[in-house]
């Protein structure tokens, strides 16, 4: 089921089409989380940040997995028309931005977990300008990921 051509009637695969709707929508389940600490919502913030986390490790290893079973991004670029070096110099950007992000996404989950444990709050203008920065490098990746997606399967 998952190889079997997709639902968004391009030439990729059922995992590939699920994956990239995820990222699509990634930016807004982000902001939904957000909009949580900014009323006040503090648990649910937290909590809906853990969770969106953990989703997006299960859809990148399902990802990766996928990836690798189908041959990996070489013989994607087989199919697409765009320039191979274009393609693995815009993928290696990407898988940068993404680690940093994502490493930055842990880091300030646990850190702001301890500063919630031990009561303070003097932290939280440091979390909000840190988060700033994480949401904007998640969605620049969610975004170039998608684009990836319009490369191999589009053109």
């Amino acid at each position: 089921m998952f190889f079997e051509p997709g639902f968004l009637g391009t030439r990729a695969a059922f995992y590939m089409d699920m994956v990239t709707i995820y990222f699509a929508i990634l930016p807004f389940l982000l902001g939904l989380s957000i909009r949580q600490a900014v009323i006040g919502n503090i648990v649910l913030h937290y909590r809906s940040q853990i969770a969106i986390l953990g989703l997006t490790v299960v859809m990148v290893i399902f990802f990766e997995v996928g990836v690798r079973i189908e041959g990996g991004f070489v013989e994607y670029v087989k199919m697409s028309p765009v320039s191979y070096d274009f393609l693995l110099l815009f993928l290696a950007v990407h898988i940068f931005i993404a680690l940093m992000a994502v490493g930055g996404w842990v880091y300030l989950i646990i850190a702001s977990h301890r500063t919630y444990l031990q009561g303070g709050k003097e932290a939280m203008g440091k979390h909000r300008k840190m988060g700033k920065w994480i949401f904007a490098a998640l969605t620049l990746t969610s975004v170039m990921g998608c684009s990836i997606y319009l490369f191999l399967f589009l053109m």
